[in-house]
């Protein structure tokens, strides 16, 4: 299906300055200051009662729904329990799809027209009952097919994080989007916008279309809405674009209840941030946005997805193979055609900074070295990505980005990495996001020009442990030496090919093989943690 480009003539918001506020919370997010101590928020009811709607929509119908039925639905229920559902029996703090800390604060609004397992309407989905809270009818003559928009609840990822929290909110959006296109049936199109107008998505969600303002819902607790997935029966022509202008025309019923502890003004450092995504999130030139098309990586399996997790650090020490490896960059670099630029830097035999070589299935060598120990200083001191096996990382989004490309850069990170850990899942590895960096300048650490290219987001990846001696571990050599030098690209001279972790004996390697760990300086990491509570202050 090809992408739906914005209208010509249009003015680009990424061509926009980026704003004083813009570049003071990119500045403060990248810096060494740690979050305060903040008041633990706990995890607030559903915010919609009632006992909601079964998603497989059986016993819910009062009449045919032309496409509802047979092979042609899009059966909603499989969709949701393989992407956004809390699994069946558990506290609901694990899930199959990642989030910092473990928080969840992505929501999730359906907008079902014809061809659906639920009939046509606007609801909520609970990730926990895994029910759907109707919130009002469609619009007459709304095309068949599904839109999804998700929103993200701050205040838990504020407490936990501080001002490094909208970053993550971005991710954990991004992871999230991702879950629910891999989850798509092969008789459904999909199409992911990343850039659609806050306010159009809001409207269309029946939303407040400003969240950051207390006095629009008393008692209910602000949502931003950030992305919206499409998922139209092949047979169909899809036009997710109307269709979102359609829903936002059609007025919302069913609003939530007010809950204890949200109370009508939010802490400074939580209106702060949800000021601030609602002004990268606007874009009032292009409201409809652009849209993708979303592919899934061929080994791709239901049972895949419902397998992924995050990985605890010390199932992560062994590297991947080169194959391995460039696979999983390739889904990097093709999950979003808006995406920042995928690296990998590998431990074992052969330790170096790898990227893609262009025009080849192999790798080109970016830089030699051990670049781990650097990278465990930069993901807020988390030591143990010093021994991993591979560490994925996203990065671009310049000092001077506008919002629009802060925006996307951060939610396609999430989305590329929602993408590789299901393909790394399907290959039979093991992985973990990591999304918090801090000074993670790595085009200056490669001597490039200072504060154009910074890590975005991480996804380190482990292979299970292969037989004979164990890699020792690298050399810490502290924040101030990055440990890595700059090889030229196979654009500047002839690749040499990086030997993989599990290269036949004799083969040559390009750098030196690493020394003895050196001793690792204090730090208030907690490696055994769950994703993210190593921030916790």
């Amino acid at each position: 299906m090809p992408d739906t480009p914005a209208p010509t003539g249009a003015p680009d918001p990424r061509t926009h300055p980026a704003s004083g506020l813009l570049r003071r919370a990119l500045a403060d997010v990248r810096s060494s200051r740690a979050p305060g101590l903040s008041p633990h928020v706990p995890e607030r009811p559903f915010p919609w009662s009632g006992a909601g709607l079964p998603l497989a929509g059986d016993g819910v119908r009062s009449g045919p729904d032309p496409g509802a039925r047979g092979g042609a639905a899009l059966d909603l229920d499989r969709v949701l329990r393989l992407s956004l559902a809390a699994p069946a029996g558990t506290p609901g703090r694990l899930r199959p799809v990642p989030s910092a800390g473990a928080l969840h604060p992505v929501r999730a609004h359906l907008l079902a027209g014809p061809g659906c397992s639920l009939p046509r309407g606007r609801y909520a989905y609970d990730p926990r009952a895994h029910r759907a809270h109707p919130r009002g009818p469609a619009p007459e003559g709304v095309p068949p097919g599904v839109l999804v928009i998700l929103t993200v609840v701050a205040s838990r990822t504020v407490a936990h994080y501080g001002h490094r929290a909208w970053p993550l909110l971005l991710l954990d959006t991004g992871h999230a989007a991702a879950a629910l296109a891999l989850a798509a049936p092969p008789a459904a199109d999909v199409l992911v916008c990343l850039d659609a107008d806050t306010v159009l998505l809001a409207a269309a969600a029946g939303l407040p279309s400003a969240p950051d303002r207390p006095d629009a819902r008393p008692g209910t607790e602000p949502e931003v809405p950030l992305v919206v997935v499409g998922l139209t029966p092949v047979s169909v022509t899809a036009d997710a674009p109307g269709a979102l202008m359609a829903w936002s025309g059609t007025p919302c019923s069913g609003n939530p209840s007010p809950r204890p502890g949200a109370g009508p003004t939010p802490p400074p450092e939580l209106a702060a941030t949800l000021h601030l995504l609602h002004h990268i999130a606007a874009s009032p030139e292009l409201p409809g946005g652009t849209w993708h098309p979303a592919v899934r990586p061929g080994p791709v399996t239901d049972t895949a997805l419902e397998a992924r997790r995050s990985a605890p650090p010390d199932d992560l020490n062994h590297p991947p193979g080169e194959e391995q490896l460039a696979r999983l960059l390739t889904t990097a670099g093709t999950a979003r055609p808006d995406g920042p630029v995928w690296t990998a830097a590998l431990g074992g035999g052969a330790p170096a900074l790898y990227a893609k070589a262009p025009g080849s299935s192999g790798l080109d060598v970016r830089a030699s070295g051990d670049a781990r120990p650097t990278l465990a200083h930069w993901a807020a001191g988390q030591q143990w990505i010093g021994g991993a096996g591979a560490v994925l990382l996203a990065h671009g989004c310049p000092d001077v980005a506008p919002p629009a490309t802060v925006r996307t850069g951060h939610l396609a990170a999430g989305y590329a990495a929602g993408a590789v850990q299901a393909h790394a899942t399907a290959l039979g590895l093991r992985s973990r996001p990591v999304g918090s960096w801090q000074r993670a300048d790595l085009g200056a650490a490669l001597g490039e020009t200072p504060g154009r290219d910074w890590v975005v987001h991480g996804l380190v990846v482990g292979a299970p442990p292969p037989p004979g001696p164990v890699d020792p571990g690298p050399v810490d050599p502290g924040p101030a030496d990055p440990g890595f030098v700059r090889r030229p690209t196979t654009a500047e001279t002839p690749p040499a090919p990086p030997p993989p972790a599990s290269a036949a004996p004799g083969t040559a390697s390009p750098v030196p093989a690493p020394t003895a760990p050196a001793p690792a300086p204090p730090t208030s990491a907690a490696p055994a943690a769950p994703p993210g509570e190593e921030e916790r202050p």
